[in-house]
């Protein structure tokens, strides 16, 4: 029996998503989430998948709550919840265990098995991310405790973007300083940006090679990307996830001379600003709500700090999908996705209105129609495609682990 299965761990600092698929048939078989671990009121919720056509509808679901107390714990957990279902790590069906590694700096810019090399340079690359890293690493080391005998394999959220050329990868500071430091622009959701312009083109019924594509991954973390040919040649965010799109807790694009003001005129410290900067602005900041449905109840309503908010996101996104028009060159698809993206049709309708002249339109019945299935919402005599298309993070890291073990 060749084995097919894939084991997708996100493990984020009080939590670990995981996903379980056999890639035989792209079907999921089990999925869950391990939230607040080290608090006494830790949550383990695991659902056992049936295939249909790739996507898993549940089965079964169990919920557990009490302490965990740590990753370790939190794996070990999963690991019994899987076994319960008859899908236990020790399965010779196992082939690899996937793991989200959001920073991967110059240096992993495709998927790669992880060694102890591997591992120390995931570490060495904490400060460009210390938030995420960390317990990407902690992840990574537990999970190698449990089937060390098996690939584990690192994607990361940086890859896709490596491509951008030097010109659109560099900011324009002193180069030997930011070669010191690493500054450069190195783009994150790589995984969502790769997976969704690949399946755009799949529903326009064109090869990858052939289409140019903007996509647009709305979230509460949110990034744009211009993909020319299956090639990432542009994206919103750069060092750190905090540059580009209006968010739901980041500012976005900021005049770097802010963080200046604030420190000199307001007497804030380094943390406080960069607390300010990621946690309490854009739209938690405009209005006091980080939730778009929220924002958009709000607005509706006539509340001004809301419908301000909502204007400003919007207006960035508009700024940033005319500027990928003219570094495409020629665009063929503009992609929503996420859960933004995927789901709030009035952020699709202002975010396309006022584009006729790039060749962007809209069929407003399309674009309110609920529906978990890649579509196009346009209408036929569109210039450019506009598609909602569902990301699926945990099938592309899956898919290239895969790849990478079975080579």
């Amino acid at each position: 029996m060749t084995a097919s299965r894939v084991l997708v761990l996100n493990s984020g600092s009080s939590s670990v998503k995981y996903q379980l698929l056999d890639m035989a048939d792209r079907s999921r078989l089990a999925a869950g989430l391990v939230e607040r671990i080290g608090e006494e009121t830790s949550r383990l919720v695991h659902e056992r998948l049936v295939a249909a056509g790739g996507a898993g509808a549940p089965v079964g679901r169990r919920e557990r709550l009490g302490p965990i107390a740590d990753h370790e714990a939190a794996l070990k957990a999963v690991a019994a919840e899987l076994a319960a279902d008859g899908l236990g790590l020790d399965s010779p069906e196992l082939a690899a265990v996937g793991h989200r590694v959001v920073h991967g700096g110059t240096r992993f810019t495709e998927p790669v098995v992880i060694d102890e090399a591997v591992l120390a340079e995931i570490r060495s690359l904490v400060p460009l991310a210390p938030l995420h890293n960390p317990a990407n690493v902690t992840g990574i080391e537990v999970a190698r405790g449990l089937r060390g005998d098996i690939p584990q394999v690192a994607v990361f959220d940086t890859a896709f973007h490596s491509t951008m050329p030097e010109y659109a990868a560099r900011y324009a500071i002193d180069a030997a300083t930011a070669e010191k430091y690493a500054i450069r622009r190195y783009g994150f959701h790589g995984t969502s940006h790769a997976y969704v312009s690949r399946a755009t083109a799949g529903l326009l019924g064109k090869p990858v090679g052939d289409v140019n594509v903007i996509v647009l991954h709305l979230g509460n973390g949110a990034s744009a990307s211009a993909v020319r040919g299956g090639v990432c040649v542009e994206t919103s965010m750069g060092l750190t996830p905090l540059e580009g799109l209006v968010m739901g807790t980041r500012s976005g694009d900021l005049d770097p001379a802010v963080v200046f003001h604030l420190a000199r005129v307001g007497g804030l410290s380094v943390d406080e600003i960069d607390s300010l900067l990621n946690k309490k602005s854009g739209l938690l900041g405009m209005c006091g709500d980080n939730d778009m449905r929220e924002v958009l109840r709000r607005a509706g309503e006539g509340d001004e700090a809301a419908a301000t908010a909502f204007a400003a996101y919007v207006h960035r996104l508009k700024k940033y999908i005319g500027a990928y028009c003219a570094v495409l060159g020629r665009v063929d698809a503009v992609a929503f996705t996420a859960g933004v993206g995927e789901n709030a049709h009035q952020v699709r309708a202002a975010a396309v209105d006022g584009l006729a002249g790039l060749g962007l339109a809209l069929d407003p019945e399309a674009n309110a129609a609920r529906s978990g299935e890649p579509r196009l919402i346009s209408p036929d005599h569109a210039r450019v495609a506009v598609a909602v298309v569902p990301t699926d993070e945990e099938l592309e890291i899956a898919t290239q682990a895969y790849a990478l073990v079975t080579r």
